[in-house]
């Protein structure tokens, strides 16, 4: 493991939080500046981010997501939103650099996160967006469980030879 790559590497998917801490606000703007540094096609930036603390919110999100269920003991949540009528074809991908760059800085914060993808599942994001209130204008794209892990993983890397090709396939 090239330890110069060790910043990406700690980045793991934290799904149990210890209850009851708060991020601090410098903390989560770092994590928003990193998500608006992300690259995005022809520098169009579509994204907007809620950032949700309220527990009882918190709660709805997991019993509303079939795969959120951390999110009743994450300490806040991040909704990366887009709007497509900036961006209609290359949305999807500037939300995705977002949300990595994103859970990124969350790691080496010292925090933990996972990333819980909505778009495109209808079925997820209408109930999603009516609870978060997002005008229908907008699109729902991923969420991001934050808070102090409770579970340790190593740092790893997961290169496979098998799966580069040199000059072609």
């Amino acid at each position: 493991m090239d330890k110069r790559l060790e910043f990406i590497f700690k980045r793991r998917s934290i799904r149990k939080f210890k209850k009851d801490y708060d991020v601090k606000d410098e903390d989560i703007k770092a994590i928003l500046e990193a998500g608006m540094a992300a690259p995005s096609g022809h520098n169009a930036k579509p994204w907007h981010f809620i950032v949700i603390k309220n527990k009882e919110t918190l709660k709805k999100i997991s019993e509303i997501h079939p795969h959120a269920k951390m999110m009743k003991d994450a300490s806040l949540c991040f909704a990366i939103c887009a709007d497509p009528g900036i961006s209609e074809v290359l949305w999807e991908q500037d939300c995705a650099a977002a949300t990595e760059n994103m859970l990124l800085a969350i790691a080496n914060i010292g925090l933990g996160g996972v990333w819980i993808g909505v778009h495109p599942r209808i079925e997820r994001k209408k109930p999603l967006m009516e609870l978060l209130e997002i005008p229908s204008k907008y699109e729902l794209f991923s969420l991001i469980a934050v808070g102090y892990p409770d579970e340790e993983k190593e740092p790893r890397t997961q290169y496979d030879e098998k799966r580069i090709h040199l000059e072609k396939w």
